[in-house]
C-alpha cells in the first residue's frame, strides 16, 4: 500500500477521504507519517485517522491539498473561498499538519 498513488485521510467524526499521495505532501505531518523508513502504521496501511479534525474541516483541507497540486505551477493563482465560521478551525488544522511553516 506504500506506494499507491492515492491515500485516505479520516476524520474524526469518520469521513474519509481519498486523496492523491502528492498533493498531500505540501503537509510536513502527513510526508512524515507515510515515510516508509518512519515505521508509522500509516506508510504500510496509506490511511491517516485525524481523531481531532472533524470532517468539515478535513474536507476543506482536503479541498485546499488539491487547490494547492492543481495549481502549485502558477503565479497568478486565485484566492480559495473560505467561510468565514471555519476559518478558527481550519488555522487550528493548519498549525497541526505543519501548515502554516510551508514554503515554496
Amino acid at each position: 500500500m506504500a506506494d499507491s498513488k492515492y491515500i485516505t485521510l479520516v476524520s474524526s467524526d469518520g469521513f474519509e477521504f481519498v486523496v492523491l499521495r502528492e498533493a498531500t505532501f505540501i503537509s510536513p505531518a502527513i510526508k512524515s507519517m507515510l515515510d516508509p523508513k518512519s515505521q508509522f502504521a500509516e506508510a504500510r496501511t496509506g490511511r491517516c485517522v485525524f481523531e481531532e479534525i472533524a470532517g468539515t474541516i478535513l474536507e476543506k483541507v482536503v479541498e485546499y491539498f488539491n487547490y494547492w497540486y492543481k495549481n502549485k505551477e502558477r503565479d497568478d493563482v486565485p484566492d480559495m473561498d473560505i467561510p468565514v465560521e471555519l476559518c478558527l478551525e481550519l488555522l487550528m488544522a493548519a498549525d497541526y499538519l505543519g501548515l502554516d511553516n510551508f514554503r515554496t
